[in-house]
């Protein structure tokens, strides 16, 4: 059952026992051995979002997903009925890619009628039916009806497009997701068209960016030069804890109090965010967006800063207090190295000045971003130095230390029924 413990109970790891409290092992990692059983056990049994509807917009819309981690491409698409589908991304007649431009490892997107192979000519329609074979005469006994497109399982939630690779979904997404997820429902997602994307390779594992947004007891530190020196003086001082955790099933959330930016005193502020009205927290006159969903500041702040939905087991959503939301992404390409994906979605600017505050948003959670990422490479080498077996974790690192053991426990899952099989 859901837990809501309230801050004034104490520690919050131990309202979560089976987490335990012993420092923690990242062999998980470092280890090829791990990562390759993260493949099957992870990433080909739990939902993955792969976008949003607003990629697809029109019929015939479709984008490709490259997934390393499951050595395959995904084919998102939307037929004419309205409907959003997912393929793997193959020709049935020699396994060619599909849909590609000039380099097939890149993604691409755009909108098309039917899909057309480059090798052979092969086509195929919106709903991934095999329709024209190239000199079908010389095939031996063509029957087009078994030889569409390979599906993948694809659902939507809240406007957001996850698919399963599994043969057979062990579960359905809303039973995936939760009530601590599905809660957010009805947050205004479809209302945020105004996009930035930032997207960059990091030479570490996959979770070792997820656990560097998973806890704010680093920020008073590595962010103290981004905020005034009176400003990052006093927070590295207090330290910062935040007044809510939640765990639920895979998935995690951290909620925390916030600040006005505009009501701190003058030396707390930069000079270009009082022109701009605006900063790493978002637009200071953002338009309202009504009243909040149940799941969203569940510990009901006030004033709220934001809450950060971590959904296994590579998806974060964060939605920020001033009426924006960001989503992260961490995708594997090997033990020691990823694929790092930020959107920050927010109402279309009504104005320049809008507009001019939503790019100085975006600018600083690059720079906040690079900051987190700066760490990362060495964290990954020093590790792997295996030096020490174990580290330790305070108590607001408790969704640090709830990750790796679900990791844990998904290739556990993963090796028990391969054995009872």
């Amino acid at each position: 059952m859901p837990r809501y413990p309230k801050p004034s109970e104490g520690s919050w790891t131990q309202h979560y026992p089976e987490l335990g409290t012993d420092p923690v092992s990242y062999e998980d990692s470092i280890s090829p051995e791990i990562y390759e059983l993260e493949r099957e056990a992870i990433f080909k049994r739990a939902w993955l979002n792969v976008g949003r509807v607003e990629q697809l917009s029109n019929t015939g819309s479709y984008f490709t997903k490259e997934l390393a981690i499951a050595r395959t491409s995904v084919l998102v698409v939307r037929n004419r009925q309205g409907q959003v589908n997912a393929f793997h991304n193959l020709c049935r007649h020699r396994g060619n890619k599909l849909v590609w431009n000039d380099f097939p490892k890149e993604e691409t997107a755009g909108t098309c009628r039917q899909f057309t192979c480059k090798y052979h000519g092969w086509r195929y329609d919106l709903d991934g039916d095999l329709k024209f074979v190239q000199q079908e005469g010389e095939f031996f006994d063509v029957d087009k009806d078994r030889y569409g497109l390979a599906p993948v399982h694809c659902e939507v939630w809240a406007g957001f497009i996850f698919v399963n690779l599994a043969k057979v979904p062990e579960q359905s997404l809303l039973e995936f997701l939760g009530p601590m997820i599905t809660d957010m429902e009805g947050y205004p997602f479809d209302q945020m068209t105004s996009r930035w994307h930032f997207r960059s390779p990091v030479k570490a594992n996959w979770k070792l960016y997820m656990d560097a947004f998973q806890e704010f007891y680093h920020a008073p530190v590595l962010h103290a030069n981004q905020s005034p020196a009176a400003y990052s003086k006093a927070a590295a001082e207090a330290g910062f804890e935040a007044p809510h955790y939640r765990l639920e099933g895979p998935h995690r959330l951290v909620s925390t109090s916030g600040v006005r930016a505009w009501e701190m005193a003058d030396e707390m502020r930069k000079p270009i965010e009082d022109i701009c009205r605006s900063g790493l927290f978002g637009q200071w006159d953002a338009p309202g967006i009504g009243e909040l969903p149940k799941g969203v500041n569940p510990a009901k702040c006030d004033p709220w800063g934001l809450d950060s939905f971590q959904l296994f087991p590579n998806f974060t959503i964060l939605i920020w207090s001033q009426g924006w939301y960001l989503t992260y992404h961490y995708w594997p390409t090997s033990y020691d190295s990823h694929i790092f994906e930020g959107n920050l979605y927010m109402p279309q600017p009504r104005t320049p000045r809008e507009r001019v505050a939503q790019e100085l948003t975006a600018v600083s959670f690059k720079e906040f971003g690079l900051q987190d990422a700066n760490t990362l490479e060495a964290t990954q080498s020093m590790l792997e130095s295996r030096a020490v077996d174990t580290y330790l974790l305070n108590d607001q690192e408790i969704l640090v230390r709830h990750l790796h053991k679900e990791t844990a426990a998904w290739i556990d899952s993963y090796q028990r029924r391969k054995v009872e099989v």
